[in-house]
């Protein structure tokens, strides 16, 4: 018998293959695994349930708890009987994934009312969905509730901010965990990140559009990049001074005039280089398995087209 939590999600409206062939591409980008494939076809649930199923196992009850975290059709299994919670993914040994920029809408405030509803149960042993088990009921009640309050924290701030009418630029580089959370070895930001969980929330609220006006229908990237490029006397100026700016540490400005240099000039094996040296450097100081993705596909990209596809990685 395959369960699931009755969601939008469960049972896929559409019978079509797209969205069921763009985890491939994600993943691909995200493990630096070019040829990974990815399944397409799966077993759909025949038992569903809205907020909670119990189900007996020979002498062992299970408590399913529907919560919306990581998808909104997550579950998380306590069994009373002998104290032991299964969180799954709700408990992951560092930050949550509660902003990954390549995947479905994620929900932190959910993500921390279902941590607080686990706390409370007094489990003496948590087997998550990754990383080791830990015992002892005030250890376990201690990472739930600090994980929940590390998502609060985001998620408050970052409401508080949207409700004063900041940009979304402003809140990304405002926001930032409570530095007593963030030094917790079970929060650690090296799959997903603060910021990012920052654009969920966001995202949620309120929706695409970043509060910048010339992002509402903008021109072309490569005809801005173009213009720009044309502006600064050349696509060449731009990847000279995106390198300067790599070697001076500032790697988030260095990426935006890489990027432009390659877009203005999409044939320019040297654009490309410098594109590629330039997301090298920004995979190798990155933490989080998500921008390190990011980061080492562009390179690869990059590479490929200034014809120096085995050179560099990071």
């Amino acid at each position: 018998m395959r369960w699931s939590p009755l969601s939008s999600r469960s049972i896929p409206a559409s019978t079509g293959t797209s969205p069921r062939r763009r985890p491939a591409v994600v993943n691909r980008r995200r493990h630096g695994l070019p040829t990974l494939r990815w399944p397409t076809d799966y077993r759909r649930p025949d038992l569903t349930y809205r907020d909670r199923l119990d189900r007996t196992v020979g002498d062992t009850r299970f408590e399913l708890h529907h919560a919306r975290g990581e998808t909104d059709d997550a579950t998380w299994v306590w069994i009373p009987d002998r104290k032991v919670l299964c969180p799954g993914d709700l408990i992951i040994w560092c930050a949550p994934n509660a902003g990954n920029p390549q995947k479905v809408q994620r929900y932190p405030k959910d993500w921390a009312v279902a941590l607080r509803a686990m706390a409370g149960l007094g489990a003496e042993l948590m087997l998550p969905g990754h990383g080791l088990p830990l015992a002892g009921a005030d250890d376990i009640a201690m990472v739930l509730n600090d994980t929940a309050a590390y998502l609060e924290s985001l998620h408050d701030q970052t409401l508080a901010l949207m409700n004063e009418g900041a940009r979304l630029d402003e809140i990304i580089h405002t926001v930032a965990p409570p530095a007593d959370l963030a030094a917790k070895p079970y929060l650690q930001p090296v799959y997903d990140e603060p910021e990012f969980i920052v654009r969920s929330v966001w995202r949620l609220y309120g929706g695409w559009y970043d509060g910048n006006p010339a992002r509402l229908k903008p021109a072309p990237d490569a005809a801005l990049a173009a213009e720009l490029a044309a502006l600064a006397g050349g696509a060449g100026v731009l990847a000279r001074r995106a390198t300067e700016l790599a070697e001076a540490g500032d790697l988030r400005l260095a990426g935006h005039l890489a990027e432009l240099a390659a877009q203005a000039a999409p044939d320019d094996v040297d654009a490309h280089r410098v594109r590629a040296e330039v997301n090298e450097a920004r995979a190798q100081a990155e933490r989080s398995t998500m921008a390190k993705g990011v980061y080492r596909g562009a390179a690869a990209e990059s590479r490929g087209k200034s014809g120096d596809a085995d050179a560099g990685g990071a």
